[in-house]
């Protein structure tokens, strides 16, 4: 379906029947419609010739037939050539054998027995003992968001995402990390909102060196990178899978400043290649088949050493065996890859949004399908979520770090709202534990 012949103002002329309105991307002078469209409809001319095909390294966009040498040649889904600090798998933990395999047969929570679910939900509440039933509720902010708190363009998405990102910046304030003569590491960047932030919270700092490694596998648009260049800090972007980076080969960090880890948000498993990245920049013998490893200096991880860090935790559900980084904390728990499957895909109840139907005054809440009630599947979900950050916790420790789990917004702001955060342990000073 075409638009009707008045002014689109340079618009495609067709009609996207799934989103009921026109395309928005701008045509050539003279054409109808865009490139990605010309072939959906007969329009004088064929696109330029020959007509448009599939792209056969990317099929979500089509190129003109005539022109398919050329596009190859640039598309972005070309093999590109490896940068100097990409090593395959570096940040992966080591293979499980039996993982594929575990994965085909281990049964979905809806296929277990009550008796099977039962004797999982005993093993969580078992592993549990000792856990705060919460993380510790602090939410900080900064002056620096004093301005844009009140600004009244921002609509209530993104006074959210403000208000995580001043708290953020608040614990990192409070952990004494906030500062110049620092590298921060930005993992699973996006648009860089976050590290928009701290630099702008660093702006007017005394004069030390300052600077900002963004590393985010997708193309992003929109960037806010180009408010860095040419400032007061020394900044990249890196287009790369946190599982495939060596920090020890890019070369912005080759003035060895302390690193500071920090993300909003690292999804699943992102969160245990961005610890694997920052502490183990190559694999240790002994380290990932469950066995206790030697005590790692910070230096060790980086010529600059790890001063820190700040994570905002979520989707556990996305978390994966080979790359979890608290392997031994189960070990030593009784627990394998099966109850971590199973773990993984419970964490999800804490935030899937399941609640009970209105119901009767003195009525019982209902289960479904034999398995416990949405509250009480929201309970076990955030128990699960608990149990796989202690792992992390405990990875920390072993590293010689003071870590802490804080849900540092409200709920309402956002259900995903634990942060990780870490910073050295003084020498003279026993490791911390986990309130109960």
């Amino acid at each position: 379906m075409a638009a009707p012949a008045t002014d689109r103002n340079g618009k495609c002329a067709f009609f996207v029947e799934k989103k009921k309105r026109f395309c928005k991307m701008v045509v050539a002078k003279g054409r109808e419609f865009c490139g990605e469209h010309a072939n959906n409809v007969s329009e004088e001319g064929g696109g330029g010739g020959g007509g448009r095909i599939v792209c056969p390294l990317d099929p979500k966009h089509t190129v003109n037939r005539n022109k398919l040498e050329a596009h190859l040649k640039k598309c972005n889904s070309r093999d590109k050539a490896k940068p100097a600090y990409y090593a395959e798998d570096i940040n992966a933990g080591s293979p499980v054998p039996s993982q594929h395999s575990l994965q085909q047969v281990t049964p979905t929570l809806c296929e277990r027995s009550a008796a099977q679910l039962q004797q999982l939900l005993d093993k969580l509440d078992s592993a549990s003992k000792g856990l705060p039933r919460e993380p510790e509720e602090r939410v900080l902010s900064h002056a620096v968001f004093r301005e844009e708190a009140d600004n009244p363009k921002n609509g209530d998405s993104a006074r959210k995402h403000l208000k995580q990102q001043a708290s953020i910046l608040g614990h990192l304030e409070a952990l004494g990390l906030l500062r110049r003569g620092r590298c921060f590491v930005e993992f699973g960047a996006g648009r860089g909102k976050l590290s928009h932030w701290i630099h702008r919270a660093l702006e007017g700092h005394p004069p030390e060196r300052l600077q900002m490694l963004l590393v985010e596998r997708s193309s992003t648009r929109f960037k806010v990178d180009g408010k860095h260049r040419g400032g007061d800090v020394e900044f990249a972007r890196l287009h790369i899978d946190i599982q495939h980076l060596d920090l020890t080969k890019v070369p912005l960090l080759e003035r060895r400043l302390p690193l500071v880890g920090v993300g909003k948000h690292l999804c699943g498993a992102a969160t245990d290649l961005a610890l694997r990245c920052l502490f183990r920049s190559r694999p240790t013998p002994g380290r990932e088949a469950g066995r206790p490893p030697k005590r790692l200096k910070a230096e060790a991880a980086h010529p600059g050493g790890v001063a820190g860090l700040a994570l905002a935790l979520c989707c556990h559900h996305r978390c994966e065996w080979r790359h979890y980084v608290g392997r031994r904390f189960f070990s030593d728990l009784g627990l394998g890859p099966a109850e971590f499957s199973a773990f993984c895909r419970m964490s999800s109840w804490a935030t899937c949004g399941v609640r009970a139907a209105p119901r009767a005054a003195g009525a019982e809440e209902a289960s479904d399908g034999g398995l416990p009630s949405p509250s009480e599947r929201e309970r076990i979900g955030r128990r699960c979520k608990l149990l796989l950050d202690a792992g992390r916790v405990e990875f920390l420790r072993a590293e010689g770090f003071d870590a802490r789990l804080t849900r540092y917004v409200g709920a309402g702001v956002t259900p995903e709202n634990v942060l990780l955060t870490a910073a050295p342990r003084p020498p003279s000073s026993p490791p911390s534990r986990l309130p109960s």
